[in-house]
This record gives structure tokens, sequence and C-alpha cells, in this order.
């Protein structure tokens, strides 16, 4: 089993999880994929590598073998990396799982977990400023908002969390998985932390995400929590659409 490119985040991060009688979700960045030189935007045809599938397989294994959880529901962007992340981790998964049928997980491919579709309305007039301004460049404008063609920060995270709170996993010893990319992760904990401000090392890597688990029944009225690198956070879900 090779961890070896995994980001330190995530190993910390099992130590932090809640009870298993609280089930969470893991919001991920997709596995290592192709790199190409002198390429400013990832496209959509880069596929994961050799090292990444490994990498993906491993985890999904490594998750439930020290976690007593069971894989329940997985959502993921219909990117194709993302959606062979996903295959790829239930699969290690149900290698040492002790539950029956974790193989048949239908994984659910949601708009809402690429761009555009998670913050992007108009691709037209935002895209020329990503280009312009690199990814980091371009999220850091949008956290502030100061784009065009890009719904409002908070409405934009709203969308991706209520997302998650209605795939939430309902059982016992319950894990869903949710893989996406590094934009939409870096743009949702900046503004859940508070950040108006993200930096080069704030960046999400290749198979780096944070846990997430809600209090309460109804969306608008729960308390949301979340582990990223090492820290245990909490907001309350109206507070932060009021703030």
């Amino acid at each position: 089993m090779s961890l070896i490119l995994l980001p330190d985040s995530m190993l910390r991060a099992i130590d932090l999880l809640p009870d298993t009688a609280i089930p969470v979700t893991l919001f991920t960045r997709h596995s290592v994929r192709e790199i190409v030189p002198g390429q400013g935007l990832a496209g959509y045809d880069l596929q994961l590598t050799d090292a990444g599938r490994d990498l993906a397989q491993a985890w999904g294994a490594y998750l439930i073998g020290h976690t007593d959880r069971v894989i329940q529901h997985c959502i993921s962007s219909p990117i194709q990396r993302c959606v062979d992340t996903a295959a790829l981790m239930i699969q290690g998964a149900d290698e040492i799982s002790k539950y029956e049928n974790t193989h048949h997980i239908e994984i659910v491919e949601q708009g809402l977990l690429v761009e555009p579709g998670s913050f992007v309305l108009d691709i037209q007039q935002a895209g020329p400023f990503f280009r312009e301004q690199g990814a980091l460049g371009f999220i850091n404008s949008f956290v502030n908002n100061a784009l065009p063609g890009m719904k409002q920060p908070i409405n934009g995270v709203i969308d991706v969390l209520e997302l998650i709170f209605n795939t939430h996993p309902r059982h016992k010893n319950g894990l869903s998985l949710a893989v996406s990319h590094d934009t939409i992760l870096a743009a949702i904990i900046a503004l859940i932390s508070g950040q108006t401000k993200i930096h080069q090392n704030d960046w999400p890597e290749m198979m780096e995400g944070l846990f997430v688990w809600f209090e309460g029944d109804d969306f608008l009225d729960s308390k949301l929590k979340w582990i990223w690198r090492g820290q245990r956070n909490e907001l309350v879900i109206r507070d932060f659409i009021t703030a």
C-alpha cells in the first residue's frame, strides 16, 4: 500500500474524526494527474498518472481499515480524473471492507463539483480572467467578489455545502466521498474559514481534502464541522449566510 504521495494532513485528520456514530463526508481533490509543461490551465482531458491511480486505491483502503467506516455514497465532478479517483478509492475500500456491497455504490456525477457549475455562471465573462490571473489569482478575486460572470461567493459556497448535506450519509459508520477540483476546494475553505487572501501554501494538494459533517436535520439551521490540515473548525450555516 503506497501512500507516499498522500499529503501528511490527511493522515493527521484521521485522529481528529468524530466517533463512528457520526457519519462524515470526505470532500477531496482528485488524485495525482498528468502535468503538462507550459499549460496554464488544467484541461478536462488530463488523466491520473499510474502513481495517482495507486494512491487513490491505497487511500480508499486505508480509510476503511483505519476508521472502521464504510463508504455509503459517492458524488463526483464529471471530469474523468475525478470519477476515476472515486472509483479507485471505492475499489481499494472494497478490497479490505468487512461490509458487503461496497462495490455496488454508484458514483453520481454532479455539475456543482466542476466549473462552470460551482461558482462560474458565464464562462465567456469569467474565462479571460482565469487565463490572465491564473488559478490562485482568479480564486482570490472570486473570494473578494471582484469578477464578472460569477456567483456571489457565499451563494456559491452554500450551493456546494447544501449538496454535500443532502448526500451526507445518515447511518452509523457512514462515509461519503465528494471528489472535486483544487479551485473549488480552495475557495470554499477560504470562505468558511473567514479568509480574504489565499496564499500558494494554502492551495489544496492532489488527493488532499477536508472531512465534513453536520449537526442538525435541516441544512439552514445546521452547524457545519470540518477538519482541514490538522485542525477542527465549525460554523453555524445561518450565521454564515447572514454575515
